[in-house]
């Protein structure tokens, strides 16, 4: 082009090279900036990116770049002051990614791992670009340039890395085509000043390549992000929704509660011959609506404490209490069902000598634990006995509810202590079951440091139900 009439064009396009090393510079950093903030960048901050462009654009645009070419040696003579601005914003782009990487990790960002390995990929990058760019210009060897481009597949890996293992591009598809942008700009600018037809034919390989790869990724982020916010949309609607049907739940179940506790009040009161003596026909009535209203109490009871225990807002007043003394009083109480049933029910401890001494909170004990395995044990025992048992071994105390019943399947296990947890036949057997007796007796449990487990050898071969408390 020096020697036929289109030397124009060399004018033209050589009088761009600075400049476009400053665009590169100045876009990789702003593009550090969104990835750090994302929609966080505030005016002035943009306003500082766009300053560094101005001055060379001015002289750039006005024909001032180059003050003129030696045709002899094939040399443009440059601005001294926009190469030496050159060098000036490359420094200030690497300090200012430096810069926002530090701010990052002090807000303590989210994105803090993505951060890291973007901010160092761009520094090793800008700066081995920096570097050979200046030490050329000091030793007029133009072709040092090219080393840049061994920085560039280490660059695309730690990017890659960032995207496939650290979720990068959360700060939108924005971000990706400036990146693509600044990797298209700096591989095409070495035909700036290539003359190797082997260095030509590498470099038009790593443009098309980058071209084609930035286009599927481009296209492959975008549809990631579209789908990935259309997911948190549903999933910030249906977080919603489920809590507006827990307060309603919440709500429904406080009053349903109040009106289920007035009419057990009524009936125990007419079974206690408040309103005077019934006859037998009204008696075993009001006797069969007191049962199952106390039934209601405590299945709304349930699914209150439940949905408590999963918000973390359930407290226990814990203080010390005879363990035995509770077992004999939640099996005593369990006498009229067992009897009603047909069934035998028995209480044995161990007579080790020393009390059976707990620290925990007694009613939530006696009637989420205690109680509901028992019952739990009549309920799912057609025929037979239920043994209950105490015992001290290795510090702990052991509540121990043995059946006859219908057992546990292997499958059942897998759904026991879970919430809503039935068994696969279990609402055939009980038909009041809530699902939730033993999700809260382990959150309990285990409030107070302690285990459950369930046992049995099968179906129709019946269950044991091993409680361990720490002794006091």
């Amino acid at each position: 082009l020096w020697t036929n009439p289109s030397y124009h064009l060399v004018y033209f396009f050589w009088s761009f090279i600075d400049y476009l090393d400053i665009i590169f510079f100045t876009l990789a950093a702003f593009f550090f900036a969104m990835l750090v903030k994302g929609e966080g960048v505030s005016l002035w901050q943009k306003l500082f990116f766009v300053l560094l462009l101005v001055p060379g654009f001015l002289i750039t645009f006005f024909g001032q770049a180059t003050l003129g070419f030696d045709h002899a040696v094939c040399e443009s003579l440059e601005n001294s002051f926009l190469t030496k601005y050159r060098l000036f914003v490359e420094i200030v782009s690497i300090i200012s990614i430096v810069f926002f990487m530090f701010w990052g990790f002090a807000k303590k960002v989210a994105h803090r791992k993505q951060v890291a390995v973007v901010g160092m990929a761009l520094v090793l990058f800008l700066l081995t670009f920096a570097l050979t760019s200046y030490l050329a210009s000091v030793t007029a060897y133009y072709e040092m340039q090219l080393y840049g481009l061994f920085v560039l597949p280490v660059f695309l890996i730690l990017i890659v890395f960032s995207v496939t293992d650290l979720n990068l591009f959360e700060f939108k598809a924005f971000g990706v085509r400036i990146l693509t942008y600044v990797l298209l700009i700096i591989i095409g600018s070495q035909y700036l000043f290539i003359t190797s037809t082997v260095n030509q034919i590498l470099t038009a390989i790593t443009l098309v390549l980058t071209g084609i790869f930035g286009y599927l990724f481009n296209r492959g982020v975008k549809r990631e992000i579209e789908q990935r916010e259309k997911i948190e949309k549903l999933a910030g609607d249906l977080k919603e929704t489920n809590k507006r049907q827990e307060t309603l739940l919440h709500f429904v179940g406080h009053e349903v509660k109040g009106f289920l506790t007035k009419d057990q009040g009524a009936f125990a009161a007419l079974a206690e011959g408040d309103m005077g003596t019934l006859p037998k026909e009204a008696k075993e009535f009001v006797t069969r609506a007191l049962a199952q209203a106390r039934d209601g109490v405590y299945s709304v009871t349930a699914l209150l404490k439940a949905s408590n225990q999963k918000k973390g807002t359930v407290t226990y007043a814990k203080a010390p209490f005879n363990m035995r003394e509770l077992t004999e009083k939640a099996v005593q109480t369990a006498h009229p069902m067992a009897e009603r049933k047909n069934l035998t029910i028995s209480f044995t401890a161990e007579d080790s000598g020393e009390p059976y001494t707990v620290n925990g909170d007694k009613a939530e004990i006696c009637d989420h634990v205690l109680r509901n395995l028992i019952e739990n044990a009549l309920n799912y025992t057609p025929s037979g006995s239920v043994e209950v048992s105490l015992k001290k071994q290795e510090g702990k105390i052991l509540f121990v509810v043995k059946d006859s019943g219908v057992g546990i399947t292997e499958e059942d296990k897998k759904r026991l202590f879970t919430e809503g947890g039935h068994g696969k036949d279990s609402q055939k057997i009980n038909v009041h079951s809530t699902g939730y007796g033993l999700f809260i007796a382990k959150n309990i449990v285990e409030a107070h440091g302690g285990t459950i487990r369930a046992e049995s050898e099968g179906q129709n071969k019946g269950s044991v139900f091993t409680v361990e408390l720490p002794a006091v």
